[in-house]
């Protein structure tokens, strides 16, 4: 009943105008369906070439061969294909398709760079694509590339980096559109792309992209395909996105290690100082014990606690996949935990372990923090409130390696760089083109989407709306067991097929959705 009235809700306006025009998107998914079920070796030939470009954002060189290749994948398209470029930052590539006829420009977010990779840490290599029968931690064994003709099980998934995060959605996007092309078939609104090449980097260039090239992006709606699936497996249409922000912190102990033993007890030790200054930051169960830190959140809406509600229960089957006793919070929902702020440990480093564990004092430690944000906060307020809590700690707070006269003239230094970070956004769930949006994807699939007003990953959908002042939705199509940002990243191939055909039901019909769609 819950699911069913606040899904209901959302597509009362749109489903009657599709319904009046017929199954349109039953027709433009059995139409992908059909095509990709006879050029899966293409498809994945095509991806495979991609995902064989080294991403990563801090490489100019090879950020800018991603972007030469994502321009002519668009061209080969029929759509209008160019770079979008600030000084000293990694390309957007833009591309456009207009639709004789459609009233509607819906722009198609996603991002091409990728994290930093660790080779070691891969069962292969990172840019060197593999094709495995399912799931390394199922025992996934390699499988060749299919044969033009042949078939591949969706369970197979593809092993490379950023194969589901997040050139994945790319390629989907585009297949949507060679099959609906292969049938005669147009979208029913002008699309717009546009691929970002430092989104893993902190998007710090992106906000004067938007603002440079305003009047070319002008849309009415953009959607951010980024992102997993939900953990059950269901399509998720979400509303928003958490922000991010990021901290380095270094603390320090003697100006050269000191043995343990002669000095253990007399000079401050740095791993306790960290584990301490750590400990003060955050319980056990997640809740932040910075001062001030929660006063900025807003308040859920009626709509969005209704949504949650809605969702499947799947956080006792997450906690036994991932070997878990017990959740934080009491075992409170991870739909709602992520509704909130927080605060994650990214690493700590001081000295050595095991083998390389020594009876040693070392002279500094180091922790690496995220701070994952919610409506109404922002990553300038969330800096002060954090280094206010240093500072209570006893700290003296730099943003440089203090000199020995400073050291000497404070007994404990914290140093803090700050990474670039952006606030959360979050769209209205009864706006219209959300309702058409979610009407579009529901017609012809075989289960309703979810609705999720809140993701709990990270992404710059806020600027679209602060800067080109449009609703932004994300559409995630990955897997949730995907590897994200991590060694052993894949995509699991049925989610690739699956978003091949939502994306062409969706390009077939939002127009239609969205023009009957009357203001709340």
């Amino acid at each position: 009943m819950r699911s069913s009235l606040c899904l209901a809700l959302l597509l009362t306006v749109g489903s009657q105008s599709l319904g009046a025009q017929g199954s349109t998107g039953a027709e433009a998914r059995a139409t992908a369906r059909a095509w990709r079920e006879g050029h899966e070796s293409e498809i994945l030939r095509e991806f495979a070439t991609l995902l064989a470009l080294p991403n990563v954002a801090s490489n100019l060189a090879d950020i800018r061969r991603n972007a030469d290749l994502l321009m002519r994948m668009l061209r080969a398209r029929g759509a209008e294909a160019r770079l979008l470029e600030v000084e000293g930052a990694p390309p957007s590539v833009y591309g456009e398709l207009k639709v004789p006829g459609a009233t509607r420009t819906v722009v198609l977010y996603a991002h091409y760079d990728g994290q930093p990779v660790n080779p070691r840490q891969w069962s292969g290599a990172p840019f060197t694509p593999v094709l495995r029968d399912k799931a390394l931690f199922q025992g996934g064994k390699e499988i060749p590339f299919p044969a033009a003709g042949q078939r591949v099980d969706g369970e197979a998934r593809l092993y490379a980096r950023s194969a589901s995060d997040d050139k994945g959605s790319i390629l989907a996007m585009l297949t949507a559109l060679d099959a609906l092309r292969s049938k005669g078939q147009a979208p029913s609104v002008n699309i717009k792309f546009f691929f970002e090449g430092e989104e893993e980097a902190g998007s710090a260039h992106l906000k004067a992209i938007l603002e440079k090239y305003r009047d070319l992006l002008k849309a009415d709606a953009w959607l951010f395909c980024d992102g997993p699936v939900h953990q059950s497996g269901v399509q998720q249409v979400v509303f928003g996105l958490r922000g991010v922000t990021g901290l380095e912190l270094t603390v320090y102990g003697p100006g050269r290690p000191l043995h343990s033993g002669h000095y253990g007890n007399w000079a401050p030790n740095p791993g306790v100082l960290i584990a301490n200054l750590v400990a003060s930051m955050r319980d056990d169960e997640g809740r932040i014990r910075i001062a001030g830190f929660y006063d900025d959140v807003r308040a859920l809406s009626a709509a969005e606690r209704s949504a949650i509600a809605a969702l499947p229960p799947i956080d006792r089957e997450l906690r036994t996949s991932l070997a878990l006793a017990r959740s934080e919070a009491n075992d409170a929902l991870l739909a709602e935990r992520i509704m909130m702020p927080a605060l994650n440990v990214r690493g700590i480093q001081v000295g050595g372990v095991q083998d390389l564990g020594a009876n040693v004092i070392s002279t500094e430690a180091h922790a690496s923090f995220d701070f994952r944000l919610v409506p109404n906060q922002t990553p300038a307020r969330v800096r002060e409130l954090v280094e206010a809590h240093v500072r209570a700690q006893g700290y003296h707070v730099v943003a440089d390696s203090p000199s020995v006269a400073l050291r000497l003239q404070h007994p404990k230094i914290a140093r803090m760089r700050w990474e670039t970070g952006y606030p959360a956004q979050r769209a209205a769930m009864d706006h219209q083109f959300s309702k058409a949006l979610v009407a579009s994807i529901a017609d012809g699939a075989p289960q309703a989407p979810l609705l999720v007003p809140t993701l709990g990953g990270s992404g710059p959908s806020y600027m679209f709306t602060e800067v080109l002042g449009v609703p932004v939705v994300t559409l995630p199509i990955a897997n949730a067991d995907n590897n994200q940002h991590a060694a052993n990243e894949n995509l699991r191939v049925q989610n690739l097929w699956n978003a091949i055909e939502m994306y062409a039901g969706l390009m077939r019909g939002l127009g239609r959705a969205w023009g009957a769609a009357v203001v709340p």
